[in-house]
């Protein structure tokens, strides 16, 4: 398995002739692709650091290339490999299972499983404790997350891509400590960072009491080769 990390959330993970997408808005990825893979890309909301509408072109390079949509993504037509997906979903196509969870801002959550691997992508589901909230608030959003990830402890997850959000400050590991500690992912990575590629250092640090493996990025398209047992 091949990691790929495109920018700030966005990721392309490749298992033999099979290339999964995941919330990515550089247009030019379809480079790490032909015609020949089957292709899957997730959306997991409509925020425009997760969604770039010209990634439909990429229907073009590959005719049976498949988008899976959070249900807050408007679509100007309807088509056979268009796949919109509430909370809660589950769809079995071509070996692979996508069950669909829910978020603590909009559109969803994906787990995909490959191979009997299990891939968890968070989309914008997060523990935003931000600072300057009240405490009523910061509490609803522990709830809130806590709740949601809860309903994830049954399923077979690997491999977990989780925010950890520059701008909550002190805060931003909330989330990836809470995926270590209830999940147990054989691999954390972290995502929602923008540029600051400093943070999975940091993040890689603050997790090494537990049991998992945390991939420290360091750059834009950065590739990893990716072994789970």
């Amino acid at each position: 398995m091949k990691i790929i990390h495109s920018f700030h959330s966005g990721f392309i993970i490749k298992v033999k002739d099979r290339v999964l997408v995941f919330d990515c808005l550089d247009t030019n990825l379809s480079k790490h692709f032909s015609d020949k893979d089957n292709v899957y890309v997730f959306i997991s909301h409509g925020h425009s650091d997760h969604f770039e509408r010209k990634i439909f072109d990429w229907e073009r390079k590959n005719s049976r290339i498949k988008y899976f949509l959070g249900y807050d993504i408007e679509m100007n037509e309807s088509k056979e490999n268009y796949y919109s997906m509430e909370s809660y979903q589950s769809i079995d196509i071509e070996g692979l299972n996508i069950q669909s969870f829910g978020s603590t801002d909009r559109g969803i959550s994906f787990l995909v499983t490959i191979d009997d691997i299990g891939i968890f992508h968070a989309g914008d589901l997060n523990w935003w404790h931000w600072e300057n909230d009240s405490k009523d608030a910061q509490r609803k959003e522990a709830e809130d997350f806590k709740k949601e990830v809860n309903l994830l402890t049954d399923k077979k997850i690997d491999i977990a891509f989780v925010p950890v959000d520059p701008r909550l400050g002190e805060y931003y590991y909330l989330s990836a400590e809470y995926f270590a500690k209830i999940i147990e992912p054989k691999l954390l990575v972290p995502m929602h960072f923008s540029s600051e590629f400093s943070i999975t250092k940091r993040i890689k640090n603050k997790l090494k009491e537990y049991n998992l493996e945390v991939l420290e990025i360091k750059s834009k398209n950065q590739e990893f080769d990716i072994s789970i047992n």
